[in-house]
């Protein structure tokens, strides 16, 4: 698990560093994720891994706490409104405090765990090693989200490879969400990491296949960007039938951004 966990804490921490610059003013500009504030998708993170490290280490209160969670939000209440009821008496400086002590004390706890060992989460189980990469993948995603905001670019690092591998590994999941048949082939995989080094899955194809940008294939599969707006190129139905509402995270099916919403900052 350590290298795991090495990688989600150093993402928590990226994320958090920037926040700690944000002005005032900042913290409630309009990102482009349903418009939420960076507040609030701080908030949104700081909650889930609260929730998180109570299925690590109290998975009975998890349990109580998911199912207080299923009533709101089935009473009604959005998601963003009930971070908000927990965190909004807290500045931002403050909140980003409080969600450092919370990360860490996860990342702590999942570091103790065999990256077999089940976890409960909104769903089925998952492996340790497995919610340790979804949360550094939650993480990134709307660590975007703010980035995006202040119009910044934000740096590339080899952790992108737990996002793409998500991204790759839910392809089947794409489909199935939707009531779709899962295409009998799965497009080779091909990415160039942050290195210049090249990631891939699968088997390598002529005719089926998505290539191009590691930063770009998470931006598309994490629904931060339409594939039009990169440099990703697609070969064959599935590919393009997959690239054209690629979902790597759990819920319902979500329609990412239009062609143009947002392109690359230069």
């Amino acid at each position: 698990m350590k290298p795991t966990c090495d990688d989600l804490r150093a993402e928590y921490h990226e994320l958090a560093d920037f926040c700690d610059r944000l002005t005032p003013e900042q913290w409630r500009l309009r990102t482009d994720f349903y418009d939420w504030t960076p507040f609030d998708e701080v908030a949104h993170l700081c909650f889930f891994d609260e929730t998180a490290l109570k299925s690590a280490t109290d998975p009975a209160a998890f349990e109580q706490d998911t199912a207080t969670l299923n009533r709101r939000l089935g009473a009604g209440e959005e998601i963003s409104a009930i971070a908000r009821s927990v965190y909004g008496h807290l500045e931002g400086a403050e909140l980003v405090r409080h969600w450092r002590s919370r990360h860490d004390t996860l990342v702590d706890a999942l570091a103790r765990l065999d990256p077999k060992d089940r976890l409960a989460w909104y769903g089925p189980t998952m492996s340790a090693r497995s919610f340790a990469t979804a949360r550094l993948m939650e993480t990134w995603a709307h660590g975007q989200d703010i980035w995006d905001a202040l119009a910044v670019q934000r740096p590339v690092s080899g952790r992108l490879r737990h996002i793409a591998h998500i991204g790759v590994t839910t392809f089947g999941w794409t489909f199935v969400n939707r009531g779709l048949p899962v295409p009998g082939i799965m497009p080779h995989v091909r990415l160039r990491a942050p290195d210049g080094s090249a990631w891939t899955w699968g088997e390598p194809s002529d005719t089926d296949f998505v290539q191009g940008d590691a930063e770009d294939f998470c931006l598309v599969v994490t629904q931060r960007r339409h594939r039009d707006d990169t440099g990703l190129e697609c070969r064959g139905e599935a590919a393009n039938r997959w690239m054209s509402m690629a979902q790597c995270f759990a819920g319902p099916p979500a329609d990412g951004p239009s062609p143009g919403a947002r392109r690359r900052a230069a």
